[in-house]
């Protein structure tokens, strides 16, 4: 079994902002594959791929800086590595539509990502990050960087953001498929 872990905020206020490309990746695979919201599990809405490779598909509510107690849950509950886990989250770092799927390494700051890594007691969980900064870069930090992620998209973005999201999906089902290292080859450029 695996588990596709989207973190975001729940809440519909929340549902449209940068912080929440995760959740909206996780969606897009739960509409492409048919998988019904099952209800809430280690905290997180989620729903199950059957079949000779399941796969979990889990959107913790548990807010952002928390997503880790969910991680450890389905690990523990389900035996799964956390090579077995695939987290997918905003990243202020990367320009607006890239992807960039790592097999592990630091949070480099990502408060969500960090909670997981502290969570599963290793850096070595499969990642996909995705690029949310405007042309012109990112806000530099604190509280202005906090209002930038909670922020919903502009309009002049909305098509760039549908479209990495159906690429993140895509990414996903590569690595669900073939494993990070072809999926990375595929869609880290």
């Amino acid at each position: 079994m695996r588990l596709i872990l989207g973190l975001g905020n729940p809440g519909e206020e929340y549902r449209d902002t940068r912080h929440n490309v995760g959740f909206r990746v996780v969606e897009e695979l739960a509409r492409r594959w048919e998988v019904p919201a099952a209800g809430l599990e280690c905290n997180a809405l989620v729903g199950l791929r059957p079949g000779e490779d399941p796969v979990l598909l889990a959107r913790p509510q548990t807010y952002m800086n928390r997503s880790g107690w969910s991680a450890r849950c389905f690990a523990e509950r389900h035996g799964l590595d956390p090579a077995a886990v695939l987290v997918i989250y905003d990243e202020v770092n990367l320009p607006l539509g890239k992807l960039r799927l790592r097999r592990g390494g630091s949070p480099a700051g990502h408060r969500g990502l960090e909670s997981v890594i502290e969570n599963l007691r290793t850096a070595e969980i499969p990642r996909l990050r995705l690029g949310v900064a405007p042309e012109e870069g990112k806000p530099a930090g604190g509280e202005e960087l906090v209002d930038f992620v909670l922020s919903p998209f502009a309009a002049e973005e909305r098509e760039a953001v549908e479209e990495m999201i159906r690429r993140a999906a895509d990414a996903c089902e590569a690595w669900v498929r073939e494993g990070i290292d072809a999926a990375m080859g595929r869609f880290n450029g």
